[in-house]
Protein backbone atom coordinates (compact mmCIF):
# COMPACT_ATOMS: atom_id res chain seq x y z
CA UNK A 1 0.00 0.00 0.00
CA UNK A 2 1.37 3.65 -0.99
CA UNK A 3 0.49 5.08 2.31
CA UNK A 4 -0.09 4.26 5.77
CA UNK A 5 -3.52 5.99 7.06
CA UNK A 6 -2.96 8.02 10.40
CA UNK A 7 -6.55 7.37 12.35
CA UNK A 8 -8.40 10.38 14.07
CA UNK A 9 -7.80 10.87 17.45
CA UNK A 10 -11.41 10.43 18.79
CA UNK A 11 -14.17 8.18 17.43
CA UNK A 12 -12.43 6.48 14.68
CA UNK A 13 -15.22 7.74 12.46
CA UNK A 14 -14.17 10.06 9.83
CA UNK A 15 -16.69 13.08 9.27
CA UNK A 16 -16.72 16.62 8.15
CA UNK A 17 -14.57 17.86 11.21
CA UNK A 18 -12.02 14.71 10.85
CA UNK A 19 -10.02 13.91 7.69
CA UNK A 20 -7.66 11.52 8.17
CA UNK A 21 -3.48 12.06 7.60
CA UNK A 22 -1.59 9.97 5.19
CA UNK A 23 1.81 9.54 5.72
CA UNK A 24 4.31 8.28 3.02
CA UNK A 25 5.11 4.57 3.25
CA UNK A 26 6.07 3.02 -0.32
CA UNK A 27 6.04 -0.77 -0.81
CA UNK A 28 8.58 -3.07 0.61
CA UNK A 29 12.17 -2.81 -1.29
CA UNK A 30 11.69 0.86 -2.75
CA UNK A 31 13.91 3.30 -0.95
CA UNK A 32 13.86 6.86 -1.03
CA UNK A 33 11.11 8.74 -0.09
CA UNK A 34 9.83 8.51 -3.99
CA UNK A 35 7.33 6.08 -5.78
CA UNK A 36 6.56 6.44 -9.33
CA UNK A 37 3.91 4.40 -11.00
CA UNK A 38 0.59 4.91 -13.31
CA UNK A 39 -2.64 5.76 -12.93
CA UNK A 40 -4.21 2.50 -14.21
CA UNK A 41 -1.48 0.73 -12.08
CA UNK A 42 -3.05 2.54 -8.65
CA UNK A 43 -6.31 2.21 -9.31
CA UNK A 44 -6.07 -1.62 -10.20
CA UNK A 45 -4.00 -2.50 -7.33
CA UNK A 46 -6.28 -0.40 -4.74
CA UNK A 47 -9.70 -1.17 -6.39
CA UNK A 48 -11.17 -0.38 -2.64
CA UNK A 49 -8.92 2.48 -1.46
CA UNK A 50 -9.65 5.24 -0.98
CA UNK A 51 -12.38 5.94 -3.67
CA UNK A 52 -14.69 3.32 -2.70
CA UNK A 53 -16.45 4.93 -1.02
CA UNK A 54 -14.80 8.45 -2.22
CA UNK A 55 -13.47 10.20 1.20
CA UNK A 56 -11.55 12.62 1.93
CA UNK A 57 -7.90 12.71 2.82
CA UNK A 58 -4.56 14.81 3.19
CA UNK A 59 -1.08 13.41 2.97
CA UNK A 60 2.28 14.50 3.94
CA UNK A 61 3.80 14.32 0.46
CA UNK A 62 3.81 15.48 -3.21
CA UNK A 63 1.05 13.74 -6.17
CA UNK A 64 1.53 14.30 -9.09
CA UNK A 65 -0.25 13.33 -12.34
CA UNK A 66 0.43 13.34 -15.87
CA UNK A 67 -3.28 12.90 -17.70
CA UNK A 68 -2.54 11.55 -21.23
CA UNK A 69 -5.78 9.74 -22.30
CA UNK A 70 -9.17 10.70 -20.44
CA UNK A 71 -10.33 12.81 -18.17
CA UNK A 72 -9.11 12.92 -13.87
CA UNK A 73 -11.85 14.11 -11.56
CA UNK A 74 -10.26 14.90 -8.47
CA UNK A 75 -11.27 17.41 -5.27
CA UNK A 76 -8.31 19.28 -3.87
CA UNK A 77 -9.23 21.81 -0.88
CA UNK A 78 -13.18 20.80 -1.43
CA UNK A 79 -13.14 21.91 -5.25
CA UNK A 80 -13.31 19.40 -7.89
CA UNK A 81 -10.86 19.74 -10.71
CA UNK A 82 -11.02 18.60 -14.45
CA UNK A 83 -7.69 17.31 -15.54
CA UNK A 84 -7.18 16.69 -19.55
CA UNK A 85 -4.42 15.59 -21.84
CA UNK A 86 -1.61 16.92 -21.51
CA UNK A 87 -2.77 18.84 -18.17
CA UNK A 88 -1.06 17.76 -14.89
CA UNK A 89 -2.58 17.73 -11.85
CA UNK A 90 -0.83 18.40 -8.26
CA UNK A 91 -1.89 17.52 -5.23
CA UNK A 92 0.47 19.25 -2.61
CA UNK A 93 1.42 18.11 1.79
CA UNK A 94 -1.66 19.24 3.70
CA UNK A 95 -4.27 19.80 0.99
CA UNK A 96 -7.02 18.35 1.30
CA UNK A 97 -7.91 15.66 -1.39
CA UNK A 98 -11.10 13.34 -2.09
CA UNK A 99 -10.44 10.96 -5.22
CA UNK A 100 -13.43 9.88 -8.23
CA UNK A 101 -13.17 6.60 -10.02
CA UNK A 102 -10.91 6.67 -12.26
CA UNK A 103 -12.58 5.99 -15.72
CA UNK A 104 -10.59 5.67 -18.78
CA UNK A 105 -7.69 8.00 -17.10
CA UNK A 106 -4.22 6.97 -17.85
CA UNK A 107 -0.45 8.52 -17.31
CA UNK A 108 1.85 8.38 -15.16
CA UNK A 109 1.86 8.99 -11.29
CA UNK A 110 4.54 10.42 -9.01
CA UNK A 111 4.51 10.38 -5.04
CA UNK A 112 7.67 12.66 -3.42
CA UNK A 113 8.48 13.29 0.20
CA UNK A 114 9.51 17.39 0.10
CA UNK A 115 12.98 16.18 1.36
CA UNK A 116 13.32 14.29 -1.38
CA UNK A 117 14.66 17.47 -3.48
CA UNK A 118 18.35 19.07 -2.66
CA UNK A 119 17.91 22.10 -0.74
CA UNK A 120 19.19 24.07 -3.90
CA UNK A 121 16.65 22.84 -6.16
CA UNK A 122 13.41 23.32 -3.27
CA UNK A 123 14.82 27.36 -3.35
CA UNK A 124 14.21 27.35 -6.86
CA UNK A 125 11.27 24.93 -6.75
CA UNK A 126 9.38 27.33 -4.46
CA UNK A 127 6.70 28.88 -6.08
CA UNK A 128 5.56 25.04 -7.49
CA UNK A 129 5.38 23.69 -4.33
CA UNK A 130 3.89 26.43 -2.50
CA UNK A 131 0.59 25.37 -0.94
CA UNK A 132 -1.31 28.21 -3.10
CA UNK A 133 0.32 27.49 -6.36
CA UNK A 134 -2.46 26.00 -9.17
CA UNK A 135 -3.58 22.30 -8.59
CA UNK A 136 -3.88 22.29 -12.47
CA UNK A 137 -0.78 22.78 -14.41
CA UNK A 138 -1.12 23.41 -18.25
CA UNK A 139 2.42 23.23 -19.61
CA UNK A 140 3.73 25.44 -22.39
CA UNK A 141 2.98 23.47 -25.40
CA UNK A 142 6.80 23.03 -26.19
CA UNK A 143 7.13 22.26 -23.04
CA UNK A 144 4.38 19.23 -22.85
CA UNK A 145 6.67 16.43 -24.92
CA UNK A 146 9.34 16.82 -23.07
CA UNK A 147 7.62 16.56 -19.86
CA UNK A 148 6.47 13.47 -20.48
CA UNK A 149 9.15 11.54 -21.95
CA UNK A 150 11.37 12.72 -18.66
CA UNK A 151 8.12 11.17 -16.86
CA UNK A 152 8.05 7.75 -18.67
CA UNK A 153 12.46 8.04 -17.91
CA UNK A 154 11.43 8.36 -14.04
CA UNK A 155 8.70 5.63 -14.36
CA UNK A 156 11.93 3.25 -15.66
CA UNK A 157 14.49 4.05 -13.90
CA UNK A 158 12.16 4.01 -10.52
CA UNK A 159 11.15 -0.06 -12.03
CA UNK A 160 14.69 -0.80 -12.55
CA UNK A 161 15.45 -1.28 -9.02
CA UNK A 162 18.62 -3.55 -8.84
CA UNK A 163 19.88 -2.93 -12.48
CA UNK A 164 22.52 -0.58 -11.39
CA UNK A 165 24.40 0.56 -7.79
CA UNK A 166 21.74 1.80 -5.21
CA UNK A 167 23.10 4.95 -5.01
CA UNK A 168 23.21 5.73 -8.77
CA UNK A 169 19.74 4.54 -8.94
CA UNK A 170 19.01 7.09 -6.27
CA UNK A 171 20.43 10.20 -8.17
CA UNK A 172 19.18 8.96 -11.07
CA UNK A 173 15.50 8.98 -9.73
CA UNK A 174 16.40 12.15 -8.40
CA UNK A 175 17.82 14.27 -11.07
CA UNK A 176 14.80 13.32 -13.38
CA UNK A 177 12.31 14.33 -11.22
CA UNK A 178 14.05 17.67 -10.29
CA UNK A 179 14.29 17.91 -14.07
CA UNK A 180 10.87 17.24 -14.66
CA UNK A 181 9.71 19.84 -11.81
CA UNK A 182 12.14 22.66 -12.89
CA UNK A 183 10.63 22.70 -15.85
CA UNK A 184 6.99 22.38 -15.13
CA UNK A 185 7.86 25.07 -12.89
CA UNK A 186 7.51 27.26 -16.54
CA UNK A 187 3.86 26.37 -16.85
CA UNK A 188 1.48 29.48 -16.87
CA UNK A 189 0.33 30.64 -13.72
CA UNK A 190 3.72 30.04 -11.74
CA UNK A 191 5.56 32.66 -10.85
CA UNK A 192 9.38 32.46 -10.85
CA UNK A 193 11.48 32.22 -7.87
CA UNK A 194 13.17 35.50 -7.28
CA UNK A 195 16.90 33.71 -6.59
CA UNK A 196 18.33 37.16 -5.59
CA UNK A 197 16.05 37.20 -2.76
CA UNK A 198 18.83 36.81 -0.03
CA UNK A 199 17.19 34.44 3.04
CA UNK A 200 13.63 35.19 1.40
CA UNK A 201 12.03 31.85 1.62
CA UNK A 202 15.50 30.55 3.88
CA UNK A 203 15.58 26.95 5.23
CA UNK A 204 14.04 27.37 8.27
CA UNK A 205 10.79 29.36 6.77
CA UNK A 206 10.57 26.78 3.72
CA UNK A 207 10.33 24.19 6.43
CA UNK A 208 7.78 25.79 8.12
CA UNK A 209 5.49 26.74 5.34
CA UNK A 210 5.67 22.51 4.56
CA UNK A 211 4.80 21.73 8.37
CA UNK A 212 2.28 24.51 8.64
CA UNK A 213 0.51 22.85 5.79
CA UNK A 214 0.47 19.22 7.23
CA UNK A 215 -0.12 20.34 10.80
CA UNK A 216 -2.07 23.78 10.63
CA UNK A 217 -5.29 22.10 12.40
CA UNK A 218 -3.91 20.91 15.32
CA UNK A 219 -0.84 22.67 16.11
CA UNK A 220 -1.37 26.39 16.93
CA UNK A 221 1.81 27.70 18.37
CA UNK A 222 5.12 28.79 18.02
CA UNK A 223 6.81 26.86 20.60
CA UNK A 224 5.08 23.58 18.86
CA UNK A 225 6.44 24.21 14.99
CA UNK A 226 10.08 25.17 16.67
CA UNK A 227 9.84 21.77 18.45
CA UNK A 228 8.78 20.46 15.57
CA UNK A 229 11.55 21.87 13.09
CA UNK A 230 13.95 21.33 16.20
CA UNK A 231 14.77 24.97 16.71
CA UNK A 232 14.47 27.47 19.32
CA UNK A 233 10.97 30.23 18.90
CA UNK A 234 13.12 32.95 18.30
CA UNK A 235 15.61 31.53 15.32
CA UNK A 236 11.72 30.58 13.82
CA UNK A 237 10.22 33.94 14.76
CA UNK A 238 13.14 35.75 12.74
CA UNK A 239 13.17 33.38 9.88
CA UNK A 240 9.67 34.07 9.58
CA UNK A 241 9.90 38.31 9.92
CA UNK A 242 12.80 37.80 7.36
CA UNK A 243 10.82 36.00 5.00
CA UNK A 244 6.92 37.67 5.47
CA UNK A 245 7.45 40.67 7.88
CA UNK A 246 4.94 38.65 10.21
CA UNK A 247 5.01 36.85 13.28
CA UNK A 248 4.30 32.88 13.40
CA UNK A 249 1.50 33.10 15.52
CA UNK A 250 0.03 35.57 12.62
CA UNK A 251 0.79 33.37 9.66
CA UNK A 252 -0.45 30.03 11.85
CA UNK A 253 -3.71 32.64 12.19
CA UNK A 254 -3.99 33.24 8.41
CA UNK A 255 -3.89 29.97 7.47
CA UNK A 256 -6.53 28.71 9.56
CA UNK A 257 -8.57 31.21 8.12
CA UNK A 258 -7.64 30.51 4.83
CA UNK A 259 -9.35 27.28 5.30
CA UNK A 260 -11.94 28.55 7.18
CA UNK A 261 -13.11 30.59 4.68
CA UNK A 262 -12.80 27.62 1.56
CA UNK A 263 -15.11 24.84 4.29
CA UNK A 264 -17.22 27.46 4.49
CA UNK A 265 -17.22 28.79 1.55
CA UNK A 266 -16.83 26.41 -1.85
CA UNK A 267 -17.74 23.49 0.75
CA UNK A 268 -20.55 24.50 2.63
CA UNK A 269 -20.00 23.34 6.08
CA UNK A 270 -21.09 24.31 9.06
CA UNK A 271 -19.53 26.63 11.68
CA UNK A 272 -19.48 24.19 13.98
CA UNK A 273 -17.68 21.75 12.07
CA UNK A 274 -15.35 23.98 10.73
CA UNK A 275 -14.49 24.61 13.91
CA UNK A 276 -13.72 21.03 15.07
CA UNK A 277 -11.86 20.53 12.11
CA UNK A 278 -9.36 23.52 13.29
CA UNK A 279 -8.71 22.58 16.33
CA UNK A 280 -11.02 24.86 18.07
CA UNK A 281 -12.93 23.27 21.39
CA UNK A 282 -15.57 25.82 21.65
CA UNK A 283 -17.33 26.78 18.12
CA UNK A 284 -17.82 30.15 20.31
CA UNK A 285 -14.11 31.16 20.21
CA UNK A 286 -13.99 30.41 16.66
CA UNK A 287 -16.76 32.62 15.72
CA UNK A 288 -14.57 35.06 17.60
CA UNK A 289 -11.95 34.62 16.17
CA UNK A 290 -13.16 34.59 12.13
CA UNK A 291 -15.34 37.76 13.20
CA UNK A 292 -12.24 39.64 14.40
CA UNK A 293 -10.33 39.12 11.07
CA UNK A 294 -13.29 39.56 8.88
CA UNK A 295 -16.16 41.77 10.17
CA UNK A 296 -18.55 38.95 9.53
CA UNK A 297 -20.01 36.06 11.33
CA UNK A 298 -19.03 32.67 9.93
CA UNK A 299 -23.17 32.45 9.47
CA UNK A 300 -23.16 35.47 7.63
CA UNK A 301 -20.32 34.99 5.46
CA UNK A 302 -20.92 30.90 4.11
CA UNK A 303 -24.75 33.26 3.77
CA UNK A 304 -22.78 35.62 1.73
CA UNK A 305 -20.76 33.22 -0.22
CA UNK A 306 -23.61 31.05 -0.99
CA UNK A 307 -25.76 34.11 -3.31
CA UNK A 308 -24.60 33.67 -6.84
CA UNK A 309 -22.67 36.29 -9.20
CA UNK A 310 -25.21 38.28 -11.08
Amino acid sequence: MMVEKRQPASNGQVGPAEVPLYGFQPPVGTPFGLEVSTVEDFFAEHDDWPWNPPRPGRATFHYLIAVTEGELLHDVDHVTRAVGPGQWLWVRPGHTQCWHPPGTTRGPFILFEPDVLTPATARLLAPLTAHEAPAVLSPHPHDATWLHQTALQLLDEHRALGRRPLDVHHALRRSLLESLLLRLANSPGIVSADTTAGTGRGETYGRFVDALEVHFRELHRAVDYAALLGCSVRTLSRAARDATGKGVRELIDERRLLEARRLLGGARWDARAVAAHLGFTDPANFGRFFRDRTGLTPGAFAAREAVPDP
